[in-house]
């Protein structure tokens, strides 16, 4: 009993320090990438190759003047980021992230909780990330800030519909919510083979959700100045951008999971097989970003709603109808 309980407190504090470190430092990947990309040094000042930038970065948020608008509502104002943060962070609880070990005579499961439907819980916990985005646009008492908020619910709402039905091909093949296993049912051969419409739907319709160029409507600063976030400064502005990180490291980890075997590969650890296929994702999201242009907001609607839609729906069909020949 203590041991599980000492066991589970460690996995917190690895997941939670992880995630934290994570973000911070995917802000100095993207800018070296965008760099490379551009023909540029990027950050170098701060630190061996800009190696400390992120650091630097954080204190100087921290020490900025927190500007508050005159008008606007300060208790939702300072909730609105939370809320963005909290789901990110929640969220990998769930996700196993290496083979079990064996600890002193104890087996002890690579993350922190093994639930029966964490496909639900993950879906249940990233909707929420649009409360924070809308109600900080609404408490900020900002034109720019509400209208960045509004474009932003109607964007994430329309592209969760094909997120979650794209990963409804997964669970039918696995005939299991459990992630863990899930993940044991690609022993032999990655989901990714069986469901890549499924794969590349999720992952353009994760984009959109984070707010992510091409679909990064709702900041979109050429029209809004910076959106739902205009009117934020300090620390506040900090916990935005924590959050769309550890937002973006938390659906890296949910398409390994679903879609690439999970921790599972030959020769490596677990652990580093995880991190490596992780790693290999977010390079895909950042590649995305300083690749495409933004599309119009009229170009978003029809992708979500007249391409992703039909083609997850599409896709839930053919994968039954594969099912029901193959068992029959």
């Amino acid at each position: 009993m203590l041991f599980g309980l000492i066991a589970d407190i460690i996995k917190i504090l690895i997941v939670f320090a992880g995630l934290l470190m994570s973000a911070a430092y995917l802000t100095l990947l993207e800018r070296k990438i965008a760099a490379r990309i551009q023909n540029r040094m990027g950050p170098m000042e701060a630190g061996f190759h800009g190696l400390l930038q992120p650091i630097a970065d954080g204190i100087k948020l921290f020490f900025k003047e927190d500007i508050i608008p005159s008008g606007a509502n300060r208790l939702l104002f300072f909730l609105a980021p939370i809320i963005v943060v909290i789901p990110a962070l929640t969220t990998f609880a769930v996700i196993p992230f290496g083979a079990p070990v064996k600890i002193m005579g104890h087996i002890v499961p690579l993350q922190v909780a093994d639930v029966n439907i964490g496909i639900l819980f993950i879906l249940a916990l990233t909707s929420l990330g649009v409360y924070g985005v809308v109600l900080g646009g609404w408490a900020s008492n900002s034109k720019y800030s509400l209208l960045g908020a509004i474009r932003t619910a109607a964007q994430m709402i329309s592209y969760e519909i094909p997120l979650v039905l794209s990963i409804i091909g997964v669970i039918m093949i696995a005939g299991d919510l459990s992630l863990s296993k899930i993940v044991s049912e690609q022993s032999n051969i990655w989901f990714v083979v069986y469901q890549p419409v499924g794969f590349i739907i999720y992952l353009i319709a994760s984009t959109a959700e984070m707010n992510r160029v091409p679909f990064d409507l709702g900041e979109a600063e050429g029209e809004l100045v910076a959106g739902f976030h205009t009117e934020y400064s300090s620390m506040e502005f900090a916990f935005y951008f924590i959050g769309e990180y550890a937002q973006m490291v938390v659906n890296s980890a949910i398409i390994v999971t679903l879609f690439l075997g999970g921790w599972q590969g030959p020769f490596l650890p677990s652990v580093l097989w995880f991190l490596i296929k992780v790693f290999f994702v977010i390079l895909i999201y950042l590649w995305l970003r300083w690749t495409y242009p933004r599309l119009r907001y009229d170009e978003l609607m029809d992708l979500g709603w007249k391409v992703l839609l039909p083609l997850a729906l599409a896709n839930i069909v053919v994968t039954g109808f594969i099912m029901i020949l193959i068992k029959g």
